[in-house]
């Protein structure tokens, strides 16, 4: 293939490609991701020009073990060390290590972390509920942050108790509550999702 025939094919290619991004724009509307540049390729997105204010984000996750599980948490009978204390300091940990794992968050100076567990004690099964609350005042919320912590904790939880209970099931894990920025606050209805037990 000469060097005309090659810059034809590249041409061709680059077309197809601009065809496949309008059609993907036109379908999903994609002038509401602000994570696409015009090329259709991600970028992290410019808040320079955002104020600065006050920003919470509240998530929560789960984790459904044993009861056997639950009795050896409880009783500090686990071999890796304590549990929930672990598991908080691995919540902390990934709230301010965000924007190392999530491609393009932004790196935030989180004023507080706040981690809470709750168990729910069931016949088949106990849940442990987690949650993270994340706070900041700068130009970009705390979702993320709020949610990579809670999921954080739960990975941690089953990490130290694998090797009684395989079977663990973590989750649901989803965004409780925000407040601050442009948008305004959000607050989950549980019950639309038949998620009461998370409160």
């Amino acid at each position: 293939m000469n060097q005309k025939s090659a810059n034809n094919t590249l041409a061709e290619k680059d077309i197809e490609k601009k065809i496949v991004y309008d059609l993907f724009k036109e379908s999903f509307n994609m002038n509401r991701f602000s994570h696409f540049n015009e090329q259709g390729r991600a970028q992290m997105v410019d808040i320079s020009e955002k104020s600065s204010t006050v920003r919470t984000a509240a998530a929560v996750s789960s984790v459904h073990m044993k009861n056997e599980v639950y009795e050896k948490i409880q009783s500090h009978d686990i071999g890796k060390g304590d549990v929930l204390a672990v598991a908080q300091v691995a919540g902390i940990m990934a709230a301010k290590q965000t924007s190392n794992i999530i491609p393009m968050c932004h790196p935030l100076s989180l004023s507080g972390v706040d981690i809470s567990f709750d168990w729910k004690i069931k016949e088949s099964e106990v849940i442990l509920h987690i949650k993270a609350q994340v706070k900041t005042k700068g130009s970009t919320g705390v979702e993320m942050e709020a949610l990579t912590s809670a999921s954080v904790c739960a990975l941690t939880v089953y990490d130290m108790c694998k090797a009684l209970d395989k079977g663990m099931v973590i989750g649901p894990t989803f965004l409780l509550e925000k407040t601050g920025g442009k948008n305004g606050d959000f607050k989950r209805e549980l019950s639309e999702y038949n998620l009461e037990d998370q409160k």
